[in-house]
């Protein structure tokens, strides 16, 4: 027995360097799960093996791969954690040894129907955080074993690795289609006013950042700039229902507060546990007067002809999100021919250690009434530079033209809006 011990030491060995190999790290997420499932199917001399991912929305354990019962995956086995095999696994963070299976044994169907006799089921944990489980099968009696249990945890180790990179990069790329999507493809023509904008992802993530322009029937022009908390996917979600339903409250009433108090209540009921700020300005078919009300926003920038930038706006009101039913007060401002109206998120003006008054006083020496286009290079140039953002920014500059130009303009044949991603 004792001439045995280098061999089995030698095929532990190799078994553990099946799911350590370098050359894993070569192969592309997809292909390394395939390849893992494989190994760990055949490491253990199992004759199934699957991978189930939790789904970020519903929370489920979804079938994501499967090797020897592909029946799992085209079905779209899915799984509640707790209440299943699977969710024990996920939700004890253990692994689970299933020495008999049957109808009560909390398995899928499948499993049941095909024969599978045993089942060990390991966690795939990310970041504190399980996305999966992975478990193996046998159609024969089998007693899985403590040393199969840590042999899996490798497996599964390797492939939670896998799978968080592959889901931060969709992710990323979802939210940043889902930002571009949302942000207007072109502000609307309205006679008198020219616009530009930016829009920079912090730290290259798109979040929920976004800015709006739109016409109303009355003949006003809404401004809408908003910063949802967080980042990613969730935020970018978060901000597109926000854009849709605040559109859709604009139509009912004029009243920028009224607007912002319907979208909190909307947001609070069916999306508590979300977070903004948002700025709602309204201004007059006449364009002499800006109507504002800012939940929890950072006041606009107002740059007349001759005279200094300043913020406008007044104190800002409650953020969307925190109390029910929360009164945030209307101001209102003058907006004489030339002048620029600079609307922005946090992202453009905070920075870590310098107080927020005196990066607005540093935001108001550079906004000066010019062509929106000139004002946003100058705005970016002064404001971010060559640095890389931390965080979302949103930048809109307005401009009420020059009464000559603004003549002009009206003299030219009314468009509609060339926003073409509707609310």
């Amino acid at each position: 027995m004792v001439q045995d011990e280098p061999g089995a030491t030698r095929g532990r060995l190799q078994d553990i360097q099946a799911f350590t190999d370098l050359s894993l790290s070569l192969l592309a997420e997809d292909d390394l799960l395939t390849e893992l499932l494989e190994r760990a199917r055949a490491v253990l001399r199992a004759d199934t093996a699957t991978l189930l991912l939790a789904d970020a929305g519903s929370g489920e354990l979804v079938v994501a791969a499967a090797c020897g019962l592909e029946e799992e995956l085209r079905q779209g086995v899915r799984a509640w954690p707790g209440s299943s095999f699977v969710g024990r696994v996920a939700a004890d963070r253990a692994p689970v040894i299933l020495d008999q299976v049957n109808h009560s044994s909390g398995v899928s169907l499948i499993l049941v129907e095909k024969g599978v006799q045993a089942l060990l089921g390991v966690p795939l944990v990310a970041a504190g955080a399980v996305v999966g489980v992975l478990h193996v099968g046998a159609f024969s009696p089998r007693q899985f074993t403590g040393d199969d249990a840590e042999l899996l945890q490798l497996a599964a180790d390797r492939a939670a690795v896998a799978v968080a990179s592959q889901q931060a990069r969709a992710d990323r790329a979802a939210a940043a289609a889902l930002q571009r999507s949302l942000l207007p493809a072109a502000p609307p023509a309205f006679p008198g006013m020219e616009f530009a904008a930016r829009y920079v992802p912090g730290n290259g993530v798109a979040g929920g950042d976004w800015y709006d322009v739109f016409v109303l029937p009355s003949g006003e022009l809404g401004v809408v700039i908003g910063d949802v908390a967080g980042s990613g996917l969730a935020a970018a979600v978060a901000m597109g229902r926000m854009r849709s339903a605040l559109r859709a409250y604009a139509l009912e009433t004029s009243d920028p507060a009224e607007v912002l108090a319907r979208l909190d209540r909307k947001m609070q009921h069916f999306e508590p546990a979300i977070l903004a700020t948002v700025l709602y300005a309204v201004f007059d078919p006449g364009l002499d007067r800006v109507s504002l009300c800012s939940a929890g926003h950072l006041p606009p920038v107002i740059a007349r002809p001759g005279h200094p930038a300043e913020p406008v706006g007044g104190d800002p009101g409650l953020m969307i999100g925190v109390a029910l039913d929360a009164e945030r007060p209307v101001g209102t401002a003058e907006l004489p021919p030339g002048a620029v109206a600079c609307f922005y998120t946090d992202g453009l003006i905070e920075r870590p250690r310098e107080p927020l008054d005196d990066c607005l006083t540093r935001l108001c020496k550079v906004v000066t009434a010019q062509q929106p286009e000139a004002a946003c290079a100058a705005v970016m140039g002064a404001m971010v530079g060559n640095e890389q953002a931390r965080d979302d920014i949103a930048l809109l500059i307005i401009q009420r033209l020059p009464s000559q130009a603004a003549a002009g303009a009206a003299a030219m044949p009314a468009v509609a809006s060339s926003d073409t991603n509707p609310a």
